[in-house]
């Protein structure tokens, strides 16, 4: 039995084959967190490969969860599945493949579970009340960014790190709201850009600024920005109009230089930094 768990208020217990292992999942109702926050402060939420998550706040906050890590790892995994099954008949499974294989996933469940613990961690700190994650459903089984791209994008677990995020703001009472992110990246938020729906862009329309390089985007007068955070804070733009969110404490400063969070450095797990078992 697991030290940190009470076994008199366990409900079930699940055993589950995976990858020639078993494992038991305990599953226990756990009470909502009271956390004293603001609804009408927000964290909006931008997804991608190298930066795998990119959080700007409308109180001026900002910092981006590092994705190359997670990319190292899945070419280590991919490189060695191959050299496996070099010259083996189609189906080949073995040990070895089912032990990297679990080692891969448990990693990536690790860096799912650090990285939602650090979104949590920020909005409690920072008494933000409400998170706005952009999502286009379906978005990584349908991109055609090219095979070796399209196989980086869906070996990420963003989908699973999108649900923990949400299972977590309700635990502490977050507001978790989800919205397309469509045109967030090529919309100018310094130069109050319209910004169009997916599907409904009207005819003639231009964004005023232009990402200029990887990680760079420049606005009509020429200041440069990351492109990550202006598409984060386009996301709260999404839905800034129906929540009456105000961006007025959005400057230059949390959208030039973010701060990176680097899950393969930590020392401490977000978890344990909260002082919770």
């Amino acid at each position: 039995m697991p030290s940190n768990l009470d076994y008199k208020s366990i409900g079930e217990v699940r055993i589950l084959p995976r990858n020639r292992c078993f494992y038991a999942e305990f599953v226990y109702q756990q009470d909502i967190k009271s956390s004293e926050v603001d609804a009408s402060k927000v964290l909006g939420i931008d997804h991608g490969l190298n930066n795998w998550l990119t959080c700007v706040s409308n109180i001026g906050t900002s910092f981006i969860v590092d994705g190359l890590h997670l990319k190292s790892i899945n070419q280590w995994y991919n490189k060695s599945v191959a050299k496996i099954k070099e010259n083996k008949p189609q189906g080949f499974w073995s040990n070895r493949l089912a032990a990297i294989t679990e080692k891969r996933n448990r990693q990536m469940r690790d860096a799912t579970n650090k990285a939602a613990r650090i979104v949590i961690n920020h909005c409690s700190d920072h008494k933000i009340g409400t998170v706005v994650f952009g999502w286009n459903v379906e978005q990584k089984d349908s991109i055609n960014l090219g095979s070796k791209t399209n196989q980086k994008f869906v070996q990420i677990p963003t989908a699973k790190l999108k649900n923990r995020i949400a299972q977590l703001c309700e635990q502490y009472g977050i507001k978790f709201v989800e919205t397309e992110e469509s045109y967030t990246s090529k919309t100018s938020f310094l130069d109050n850009d319209f910004l169009p729906t997916f599907g409904a862009k009207p005819e003639g329309w231009k964004e005023s600024g232009k990402r200029i390089s990887r990680g760079l985007y420049r606005s009509q007068d020429g200041t440069k920005i990351n492109a990550d955070c202006n598409g984060a804070v386009n996301i709260i733009r999404k839905v800034a109009a129906i929540f009456k969110f105000d961006l007025i404490g959005v400057g230059r400063g949390c959208l030039s230089q973010p701060t990176k969070v680097l899950l393969r450095t930590l020392q401490k797990s977000p978890r344990l930094q909260t002082g919770e078992a």
